[in-house]
């Protein structure tokens, strides 16, 4: 039978030590259908965009031994290299980590890359980060025709691309087929209570331009490492609206934060979240 979506793990869930087998078979344990990969600010991660052929046959062949793909990527060493930052070497740097990241999603059989809504994290938004982000956003398009792969903008912290009304507004800006939006269920629910406006109509802003969604659970003031079904975010009513929207793949975003249970805590994202994936399906 068919499925009827797709649920993805958040690699940082994970314990770091653990080999690509060892990762990809604790998804599968859990009951996920793929991993979402992480190239974050740390040297070790943004490293792999450089990984050699060897490495790359590696995770393949877990890939395969496994049977649980690497269905997305979050490139999220993109909130410490900014897009949109001043400094014209640190936007050079952004930029390779982009390109590479997108080259490396395509020998992986990665489909969907996902950057941070950020002209700049460390340091303050101006026009003129504004106007760098968006030359380096276009460029990004660029590269994901050439290479066929979709890009989605992650919905942030900050108030630059805080709510998915936002992200459509870049996303209409460059105009492309391969740049499209991937929203944080708990950035924009934190959004919109912060504003008082309403998440889902948030959502809806973005019918026909949304690739997949974030199920991240959060706390007014609090983006992470908020244990799932412990927070404010209204996962059954956002769901059901994402749903309506069209979209099929959703990753549980959580972190290993040192706990003992850190598996059981996966397990359990899983099995709330298919508890109300399902009644959709």
């Amino acid at each position: 039978m068919m499925k009827k979506y797709e649920i993805g793990l958040y690699e940082k869930a994970m314990r770091n030590t653990l080999s690509w087998s060892e990762k990809l078979r604790c998804a599968k344990e859990c009951g996920y259908d793929y991993m979402e990969m992480c190239i974050d600010a740390t040297d070790e991660k943004i490293n792999r965009i450089f990984m050699n052929t060897a490495e790359k046959k590696e995770i393949m062949e877990a890939v395969f031994q496994t049977g649980l793909p690497i269905g997305s990527m979050s490139v999220s060493a993109l909130t410490k290299y900014a897009l949109g930052d001043p400094d014209e070497e640190i936007r050079k740097k952004a930029m390779q980590i982009a390109e590479k990241s997108i080259e490396l999603a395509v020998d992986l059989g990665v489909r969907t890359v996902m950057i941070p809504g950020y002209d700049i994290y460390f340091g303050e938004s101006t026009i003129e980060t504004k106007k760098y982000f968006l030359e380096n956003v276009k460029k990004i398009a660029e590269i994901a025709e050439r290479e066929g792969i979709l890009v989605g903008f992650e919905t942030m912290e900050n108030n630059f691309m805080n709510t998915t009304g936002k992200a459509v507004q870049y996303v209409n800006m460059v105009d492309s087929a391969y740049l499209k939006i991937y929203p944080d269920a708990g950035n924009i629910t934190n959004a919109a209570v912060e504003n008082q406006h309403d998440v889902c109509e948030d959502l809806s802003l973005g019918k026909g331009k949304l690739i997949a969604l974030h199920l991240k659970e959060t706390k007014p003031g609090i983006f992470r490492e908020v244990p799932f079904l412990t927070g404010h975010v209204q996962f059954e009513k956002i769901i059901n609206t994402a749903w309506d929207l069209g979209v099929r793949r959703y990753v549980t975003e959580l972190w290993d934060v040192g706990k003992e249970n850190w598996k059981e805590d996966i397990c359990f994202a899983n099995q709330s979240m298919r508890t109300l994936l399902d009644r959709e399906a």
